[in-house]
């Protein structure tokens, strides 16, 4: 995966995941949801065959978005471990 940063800021970043889909997308949207200083959280998909998903990420200029983003990532690297354990 390959990760392509179109627009960075103090509240906002918005990030091509080149190479993934819905799946990955779908998941770090849901996740960062869960956090406080996130106020926007979604992605975009300008061709379903084709396209790679930007993620849109905006926060309430408490929490970097970048920040925010890498923790989310990590929650779900955690979380996906531990379901693999469980399920083993």
């Amino acid at each position: 995966m390959e990760l392509k940063i179109l627009k960075e800021s103090k509240e906002t970043l918005r990030v091509e995941l080149i190479g993934e889909d819905h799946t990955l997308a779908n998941a770090l949207r849901k996740e960062l949801w869960s956090d406080k200083h996130v106020q926007i959280a979604g992605y975009e998909i300008e061709h379903p065959l084709v396209g790679s998903p930007i993620l849109i990420v905006e926060t309430d200029g408490k929490e970097e978005p970048k920040k925010a983003l890498i923790a989310a990532a990590d929650r779900l690297k955690k979380r996906n471990s531990e379901f693999i354990s469980k399920f083993k």
